[in-house]
């Protein structure tokens, strides 16, 4: 899973990562009980802290789900509608869940290096991995690419919080400040949402907010 770094950090500690704000940073394992990311930058891995990035919106990836749930969630779906869960069997890894209509193929994928592979191909990342297989057959017996599940209207946020301050100096994007309630106008595109605060409209990344779902 990929992060956005919402401010910079300098490590105190060796087991700790360095970043600059607006870095990308590969998230590698997620604790419910500690206060840092698990994570990879530039080959290296080590701790960041979980209130300095957010996680980039991914539709696919569940989290921590179990395979008998993530067979649930895809069976009798269309061919190729998958998700991408953390790993029962493996803590730390991932697991790509895939629908075949009928029935739900699970593909563990493989790290090492800092690459990502389910059979010969490697990929810096998961998102790379899985664009990859959105154009290319996934699996050996018949071609399955991958697919998102089609979209509700009814799991589309209306307002998002504010993780941080954004200040940018573009008239057309959107000033607001840590905590900010924004009325989400349009969130179609995973670039920049539109949004109504403090009696403005502007366009900002949706990865500086924590949607709120009603």
């Amino acid at each position: 899973m990929e992060a956005v770094a919402l401010f910079s950090f300098t490590a105190s500690e060796a087991a700790e990562l360095s970043f600059q704000k607006g870095g990308i940073i590969k998230v590698t394992e997620m604790e419910d009980d500690s206060c840092w990311f698990t994570a990879e930058i530039n080959g290296k891995r080590g701790y960041v802290p979980e209130n300095h990035v957010s996680l980039l919106p991914h539709p696919w990836f569940a989290g921590r789900v179990s395979r008998h749930e993530a067979e649930q969630r895809l069976r009798w779906q269309d061919t190729g509608v998958f998700l991408v869960r953390e790993s029962e069997s493996a803590p730390g890894e991932f697991s790509l869940s895939v629908s075949y209509g009928d029935r739900v193929e699970h593909f563990r994928v493989l790290e090492g290096g800092g690459q990502y592979c389910i059979w010969d191909k490697s990929f810096r990342s998961l998102n790379r991995l899985v664009d990859f297989y959105r154009t290319h057959s996934i699996a050996v017996e018949q071609v399955v690419c991958l697919k998102d599940a089609p979209s509700s209207p009814s799991l589309k946020p209306r307002l998002a919080q504010a993780l941080c301050d954004y200040t940018p100096p573009h008239t057309a994007h959107l000033h607001f400040l840590r905590g900010d309630i924004i009325d989400v106008l349009d969130c179609s595109s995973s670039l920049t949402w539109r949004g109504r605060c403090r009696g403005r409209v502007g366009i900002f990344p949706p990865e500086y907010v924590q949607p709120l779902y009603h």
